[in-house]
Order: structure tokens, then C-alpha cells, then sequence
């Protein structure tokens, strides 16, 4: 028998833990025992923190749940109901229905969560913020170590299938979001795709802080795996599942191995977080306790990923570049990401981001040149590190709207691709208008047309033949109108234009050609009210048909 594995010291030493555990979180409940005079006092205070710390650091985490039994949904609160969907040894497809009265047209979104040591409930934040407006969908994929040997493997090229199976198990209307790993398995996946001419394409994917070219801007996990060889990868970090899990000889990256990583990279931030945790437990500080358990809890609970999806991931990505340099394969086909046309590309990353470098998500853009300009979009989320650019109040109040918002102008029908185009460059995000709460920052669709009402003020002829300006005003008059009652203006459109001057529906049905392109000029989403049709809208909701110039 040859020298023990560190996954088998690992469960050793865990085994070994548990009778100490058990006995200091007997001790922890003797001394905070309100009839226990000691534990009142300063030195069963300390006692029993330094109990807890020791009890928590030495647990083992289990699989968080999502927790979100309900969402708000235009003002009212309905319950929401975790339903699998679609299931294979790997991954489960988790639906998160909702309990609405009346059936609403939202549009589905597909959140592929990182399979990189956290489990998906990682993205709890993201898919809070995202339920109020759309039919959400998360890839929920199995710990390695719970999947018996006799399953088979699971690679890169299985993950790229998954990713298909899925688009086609949810249809062609889907919008599909990838936080942080699966941004390259998900390019790749719809590259493959556009390739074989397949229909059930997605119309839009939001690649956030993804690795898709980790040679801009290289972080310390980027320059550690590219300045090693895959053998020494393959050498120093796979290892089998030991008895007695289900998957029982299994080769795997272990996820406690990953999370060693993970934590080494800050270790005197966590380190100080635990001190924190200590003192506000002997000074009964009950709020920061909460949020330093929630943090941790959900930080602390890893999972195993395969040996041949890490090996693969590693190689292809980190050492190699294939996809970047054009030479990532999917099976036998070559990924062409020239062949991308008729889906729309949102690309997110954060200022401070030290696990994706800023311009490595950014560089997509620069990669799939026949995406057409104005289904094409990049914003760069400042003060968040990698973790705020999918979770956190900047995500819920700048990012998530953005992505709603460029979720709703490509939410159509496909129309035919036009002919590749030699060079496209990447349309920037306009900066941050203030935002709304996430109720009310999200964009609304709007199912029925409003009743008719009387325009507040109806245009000269002289004015439509005029600049923009001569259709701006400097106030309302009189009651503004809800322009979010157009189809495709949401509270942050509303917002832009309402700064630029519009506040009624009759200026926008007024506008000619000329100065219907110059307001197109001050959106940041170039031809939204051209292929939205506003004026149209605008007209019908004026009360009156106004011709379009």
C-alpha cells in the first residue's frame, strides 16, 4: 500500500476532528446556558466565541440551499417554487417558478453557474435580482465525488454539450448568462452552434468576468497555471474520492484543494475576518455575526470537479489560449467564433476584478467581429472586485438592470443574418444614470397597449423639420406621461430620456427621420427606437396617427 493521498489525510484528519467538534459545540451551548451564571461572565464570553471559531473552522459545509421562496413581481409578492427541468449525472436544470396570477410574457433567462469549486447557490444574489422580470434558469451541476464511477466521465466537450442540450431542451428564445468559468464553454457552445446552423440559438449571452483571454491583463491564478506544464497539474492536484462517497475512485480536482487556493490569495483578509467574527461574538454583536456566518457558510462549502473537465479547463484556456488564438476544438470541429451573427453579445467585468483581469471578458468583442454594432454592448462596473460583478448591492443596482435591459431590446424573433462584416468595433456601455432599487430598476414589458389618451401638446409642422431640440423641453408639460409604457423602455430608459428632454408620448410619435437618428446618438443602445418602433408606439398611445417621416 502505497503513501496516503492528501484528499485521504484530508477525511483522516476531518474523522479525526469530529469528537473534539462535537465536544466544544457541547461546551458552547453549556456556557450560553441562561441559567449558567458563568457564561455571563467575561471569561465564558471568551470561552464560548473561541468554542464557535474552533466548531466552524473545523466543520465540514455541506451544499447551501437557494432560499428564495418568493420574489416581487410588478408590486406583489408570490411564492416561487424550485422545479428540475431537465437532469443529467452532472447537472441538474433548476426552473425557479413563479406563482403569478396572470401569465406574463418575460423573457427566460439562463444563468450557466461556474463549475469551479462553488456550488451554483454561489449565484443566490444573482438570480434574486433577476426573478422579478425574468423566467429564471440555473445550471445546478453534482459534486464529482457524489457521481458513481460507473456514470463515465465529464470533460470540456461534455460541459459544451450539456450547454446545447439545454438551448434545445428550453427552445430559441432563451437569454443566457454566464458568470465567471463558463464563459468560454458558453461562447464556445454558441460558436458550435451558429457553425452547424442550428435554430434553437439563444438571442442574446452575457459573458460576466469570464476567463476568454487570460494573456490581457494576467492576474497571479493566470501566471501560476500558465508558467506550469498540464503534467505537473495532472501530478500535483487530481487525486481519487476515497470510501466511502458514491463516487468511490473517482479521479477529481478536490474542491477543498481549490478553496486552499482561493483562501492563500487573501489569507490575512480572512484571517482578520475570523478575529472580527470573535470579538463581535463575545460582544454579542448579532448583525455582523449573521453576515460573516452567511459569507462564510456559502464561501466554505465546496465541491469536487472531474479530473478531465479541470485538465481540459486548464489547458485549453490557461496554458494554450485556443480559443483567443482560433484553435479550440470542439470534438472534431473547429470552434469558429466568426461564425457568431445572430446573437447578441453583453460583456460585464469589474475594475477591481483579481481572478479575471479587466479587458480578458472585454475581449470577446474583439473576437466575434460578425456580430452586428448594435447587437453588441461591453460595460466595466467600477469599485467591484470579481464577486461584484454578480453579486452585491452595486450588481443589484448597476449590472443586473443592465443586463435586463439589453435582455429586453434583442428579446425578439431572429431575423436573417446579414453578410460577415471585416471588423466590428465593441459599442461601450454609457456610464451609470442612478439607479432605483431592483424592482423598480428593472426594465417593463409591456403585455397590452395603454388606453388612449389625449396628447399633452401636439407639434408644429415647422418643428418636425427641425433638430431634436425643437421637440425638448426643459420640464413636463403638465403631467409627464409613463413612457415605460412603450415596449422596450424600461425605468432607466425612462430616466435618459426624461434627462434628455422627452416627458410625453406625442414628442416621441413626432419625430422625423433626422431627429429620431440624433436621439439615437445619445442612447447607449444604438438603434433601439428604430427596430422597437416608438414612434409608432408613441403615436397609438398619443391618441392620434402621426405620419413617420
Amino acid at each position: 500500500m502505497g503513501p496516503l493521498s492528501y484528499y485521504q489525510l484530508y477525511e483522516l484528519q476531518h474523522a479525526a476532528l469530529s469528537p473534539m467538534r462535537a465536544a466544544a459545540d457541547a461546551m458552547k451551548l453549556a456556557l450560553r446556558n441562561p441559567f449558567n451564571p458563568f457564561g455571563q461572565t467575561a471569561l465564558g464570553k471568551n470561552w464560548s466565541a473561541g468554542l464557535e471559531v474552533f466548531e466552524r473552522i473545523t466543520r465540514r459545509y455541506g451544499k447551501p440551499s437557494f432560499d428564495l421562496p418568493t420574489t416581487l413581481v410588478s408590486g406583489t409578492r408570490v411564492a416561487v417554487t424550485e422545479k428540475v427541468v431537465w437532469e443529467r449525472p452532472f447537472c441538474r436544470l433548476i426552473h425557479f417558478e413563479r406563482a403569478l396570477e396572470r401569465p406574463r410574457k418575460d423573457p427566460k433567462l439562463l444563468i450557466v453557474a461556474p463549475m469551479s469549486g462553488h456550488y451554483a447557490t454561489l449565484l443566490r444574489g444573482t438570480v434574486e435580482a433577476m426573478l422579478p422580470r425574468h423566467e429564471v434558469y440555473i445550471t445546478d451541476w453534482v459534486d464529482a465525488r457524489a457521481v458513481p464511477l460507473s456514470d463515465g466521465h465529464f470533460d470540456l466537450d461534455d460541459y459544451i454539450d450539456y450547454l446545447i442540450e439545454i438551448q434545445h431542451a428550453l427552445g430559441g428564445d432563451v437569454h443566457i448568462v454566464a458568470v465567471c468559468q463558463p464563459a468560454v464553454p458558453v461562447l464556445a457552445a454558441v460558436a458550435v452552434m451558429e457553425s452547424r446552423g442550428e435554430s434553437d440559438l439563444p438571442r442574446t449571452m452575457t459573458l460576466m468576468g469570464g476567463p476568454i483571454d487570460t494573456r490581457v491583463n494576467p492576474t497571479k491564478v493566470n501566471k501560476m497555471a500558465e508558467g506550469k506544464a498540464i503534467d505537473w497539474f495532472r501530478e500535483k492536484t487530481i487525486m481519487q474520492v476515497p470510501f466511502p462517497h458514491q463516487g468511490f475512485m473517482r479521479e477529481v480536482y478536490p474542491g477543498f484543494l481549490q478553496l486552499s487556493g482561493f483562501m492563500g490569495m487573501n489569507l490575512d483578509r480572512h484571517v482578520s475576518a475570523h478575529k472580527k467574527f470573535f470579538q463581535h461574538l463575545v460582544e454579542g454583536d448579532g448583525d455582523s455575526q449573521t453576515k460573516h456566518t452567511e459569507f462564510y457558510d456559502e464561501y466554505l462549502s465546496v465541491m469536487d470537479l472531474t479530473a478531465e473537465f479541470y485538465l481540459q479547463t486548464v489547458d485549453t484556456v490557461f496554458i494554450r489560449h485556443a480559443l483567443p488564438k482560433g484553435e479550440m476544438m470542439h470534438r472534431d470541429l473547429l470552434v469558429d467564433l466568426t461564425a457568431i451573427r445572430n446573437v447578441a453579445l453583453l460583456t460585464v467585468e469589474g475594475e477591481n476584478d483579481d481572478i479575471s483581469g479587466v479587458g480578458q471578458t472585454e475581449a470577446a468583442q474583439h473576437l466575434c467581429i460578425n456580430i452586428p454594432a448594435d447587437m453588441r454592448a461591453h460595460y466595466m462596473q467600477p469599485k467591484v472586485g470579481h464577486y461584484g460583478v454578480f453579486n452585491g448591492s452595486r450588481f443589484r443596482a448597476e449590472v443586473a438592470p443592465r443586463i435586463a435591459d439589453f435582455v429586453l431590446t434583442h428579446n425578439r424573433p431572429r431575423v436573417a443574418s446579414e453578410p460577415p462584416l471585416a471588423k466590428i468595433e465593441p459599442e461601450i456601455v454609457a456610464p451609470a444614470e442612478p439607479s432605483a432599487p431592483i424592482e423598480s430598476a428593472m426594465p417593463t414589458v409591456s403585455a397590452e397597449p395603454a388606453a388612449t389618451k389625449v396628447p399633452a401638446k401636439r407639434p408644429s409642422r415647422k418643428a418636425k423639420a427641425e433638430r431634436l431640440d425643437a421637440i425638448l423641453l426643459s420640464a413636463p408639460d403638465g403631467v409627464a406621461d409613463d413612457l415605460k409604457q412603450i415596449s422596450g423602455v424600461g425605468p432607466k430608459l425612462e430616466t435618459t430620456l426624461n434627462a434628455i428632454g422627452i416627458f410625453h408620448f406625442w414628442q416621441l410619435a413626432a419625430l422625423t427621420a433626422a431627429q429620431l437618428t440624433e436621439l439615437d446618438s445619445r442612447l447607449a443602445f444604438k438603434g433601439r427606437a428604430a427596430r422597437d418602433k416608438w414612434v409608432g408606439q408613441a403615436a397609438t398611445l398619443a391618441g392620434e396617427s402621426l405620419a413617420v417621416n
